[in-house]
This record gives structure tokens, sequence and C-alpha cells, in this order.
């Protein structure tokens, strides 16, 4: 059998949240990720642990990880229902805050590293970027479902998106060569997936963080704009682009490349405190995590 049963999982849920019209689908996605909260103890107490690094004593982390979950089924229903004749009612949902800063950046001349944190639903943000005239060009993370990878990137294609795949041919380089062609790219960036990034203190606690958006950007000399995604209550999505970053222009590129990274989760933190239920973790990400885990 293969790749086929869970392919055929994605189809039929691609199918059934397909027939519904937004506000039913958005509402049924929300509930499958309440119920979810429910039933995933283990994860839930995980999602807490995360939430109150960044609330503090301020906020109830229960109630914040329920909406959390609530959170990602809405994305994941969003996905299912994407269709080619809905992406003009999709990027008429989607509001940008600081798009005169993406026009800045497009002046230049310059390529554009996208970088986000997984918040909010990120695809409709790349078939936004599209209609505002800046194409992308994101990567995914490969998995040993090509079926899964191949219905992936297509609904992706659907929004606009391009995407090259983790561990098919050289990603770095194609990447980069979008940014040298002045080309723009989008990078999730709040997760070290690979194991190989820099350590940085983020929520008060040490971890790592992929250096790729930073390291891109020095290369090329693009110009890195954080942006945060956001639901919007009722329908539609919020993004908000944050100021170019200041790339550190002494010492090693390695010491440049750690110090842009830290500045880097500065802005996340940033970004991430204004909507916490919007920022889809449900994995360790922090050394302690993973004590805790096991």
């Amino acid at each position: 059998m293969g790749d086929w049963p869970l392919y055929l999982v994605y189809r039929v849920f691609s199918g059934l949240f397909g027939l519904l019209p937004e506000p039913a689908m958005r509402r049924s996605g929300e509930a499958v990720g309440k119920l979810a909260w429910r039933l995933a103890r283990s994860r839930r107490r995980l999602v807490e642990r995360h939430l109150g690094r960044v609330v503090g004593g301020d906020g109830d982390v229960v109630e914040l990880g329920k909406a959390m979950f609530a959170s990602y089924g809405r994305y994941w229903a969003e996905v299912f229902w994407t269709r080619p004749r809905r992406k003009a009612q999709i990027v008429a949902g989607c509001t940008v805050e600081g798009e005169e800063l993406i026009h800045q950046a497009v002046a230049k001349g310059a390529g554009i590293v996208l970088a986000l944190p997984h918040m909010g639903n990120w695809e409709s943000a790349g078939a936004k970027a599209e209609a505002i005239g800046i194409p992308v060009l994101a990567a995914a993370e490969g998995l040993s479902n090509e079926k899964i990878v191949d219905w992936f990137v297509a609904v992706r294609r659907d929004l606009g998106i391009e995407t090259v795949i983790m561990g098919k041919g050289s990603v770095t380089a194609a990447l980069a060569r979008r940014l040298k062609e002045g080309g723009t790219i989008a990078l999730l960036s709040d997760r070290d997936v690979s194991g190989r990034g820099v350590a940085v203190e983020f929520f008060g606690e040490e971890t790592t963080m992929p250096a790729g958006p930073v390291a891109l950007a020095e290369r090329t000399g693009s110009v890195l704009l954080p942006v945060g995604c956001y639901f919007v209550a009722g329908g539609g999505h919020r993004f908000v682009v944050k100021p170019p970053l200041e790339l550190p222009t002494t010492g090693s590129r390695e010491a440049r490349v750690a110090a842009g990274t830290q500045a880097f989760a500065t802005v996340l933190e940033d970004l991430i405190r204004e909507a916490p239920q919007d920022w889809h973790l449900f994995v360790p990400n922090w050394p302690s995590d993973r004590e805790v885990m096991g």
C-alpha cells in the first residue's frame, strides 16, 4: 500500500472541507482542533509550557492552549478548503500592515527574504504576496510520503507559491539564486528542524534557531523582513510586516549570522506575543522541553 492510505485521508478531508461554505469550514476546523485539545493531554501540557514562556503570569495558558489547538484546526481546514477558484476570495480577505516596507524593498532592486513563524495561515500570506507583486519561492520540509508532498506542493501552487523541497537538490542554491535575481523567498524560521541552527535566547531560555534567513540575506545583499500572520475572527487574515532587520557588518561571518539571528529571534517574540494562540508550536522547541517529554 505504501503512501496511499495516509494520502487518501488527506484527499478525503480535502473533499469534505472543500464542500463547505467558508464560515462552516472555519468553524468545523476550529471544532476539530478543540476536540484534539481534549484528547491530546501530553501535547496539551507541552503547548501550555510554550505559552507560559510567551505570556509569563499574564495569561491563562489553559485557555490559550485550547485556542491554539482551535487555531491549528482552522489552518488545516483552510488548507483543505483551498481551490484555484477561491484564490481571489482568499486574497480579498487579507490585509497587510507595513506593505509600504515591501514596496520600499522592491524599489531597492535587491532580493527579499520574508521570514515567518508558524503562525496563522502562512499559505494565505503567499497568495497575498503574489497579489501585491512579489510572488514567493518557499522551502518545505521533505516527508517520506511522496504523494502528500506532491499534494501539498499543488495546493501551494494553486495559491501562487512556488515550492522547493528540502532533501531534493540544493535548496540553498535555489533560494540564493532567486534572491540574486531580485526575487522573493519565504521561510518559516522559528523552528530548528535540521538541528544545525545557531544558539539564541528565545522567550528567556536558550534554544537554537535556523540561520538560513539571516545567512541568505547576508550572502546575497537581500532585505530581510520579519512577518507575522494572524487569523481574523469571523474570517480573513492579517499580516504584519516589520521593518528590515539590521544585519551586523563587523566581525566574522559566523559571528554576524549569529548576532543577526538573535536580533531576528527578538523580533519574533514581539510578533508572537501579539497573538500567542495563533502560534502553532506543538513540538519540543527548547532543550528543557525534550527533557520533560523524555
